[in-house]
């Protein structure tokens, strides 16, 4: 054997298994992509927007007087108007309006407000109902660029502080790890 052509045939199985190597790695890396994709896609879909961790800094306290007290001051100015000054929501809170929207919900313990954690409440009052509320008409508008971050946690945590004692630990379990 000629010691030139035992070397193309080895080049030759070399650019073989080369290519073979090249293919399955190409094929694993397309197949992993496609499964991280759609993982992505899934777990997406399972997230509400603004839901998981509220923003680094960002609480809800409701023994905190001089939060409290700015959150009652903004929230007679921006909030009252729809959910009452007394925190008890539109009247006929729980029946559509014509529109198809449901009216303004009581803030106080007779709503569903402490029925979430303080993530989603901070999300939706500053992105507005309606990214929570898909293919449904939502009449809470945001207060991103109305009230900053800090405004909107002081509005909560005044409405927080309304609630009975058994009520606000049934909502700070909701934000336990």
């Amino acid at each position: 054997m000629h010691p030139r052509g035992a070397v193309l045939v080895y080049t030759g199985v070399m650019k073989t298994t080369t290519t073979r190597v090249r293919r399955a790695g190409a094929r694993q890396l397309l197949i992993a992509g496609l499964l991280a994709g759609m993982l992505l896609i899934i777990l997406a879909s399972l997230v509400r927007p603004g839901s998981g961790p509220a923003r680094v800094g960002l609480r809800i306290d409701a023994d905190d007087a001089a939060l409290v007290s700015a959150g009652r001051t903004l929230y007679a100015s921006h909030c009252a108007s729809c959910h009452g000054a007394d925190l008890a929501g539109a009247a006929d809170w729980q029946t559509p309006l014509a529109t198809g929207a449901m009216p303004a919900p009581p803030h106080d313990a007779s709503g569903h407000t402490w029925h979430h954690d303080d993530a989603y409440l901070i999300a939706v009052t500053r992105e507005g109902g309606a990214a929570f509320t898909p293919g449904r008409p939502n009449g809470m508008p945001g207060f991103a660029g109305v009230l900053s971050d800090r405004d909107i946690v002081a509005v909560l945590s005044f409405i927080v502080s309304t609630w009975p004692p058994e009520i606000r630990q049934a909502q700070a379990r909701m934000n336990a790890p």
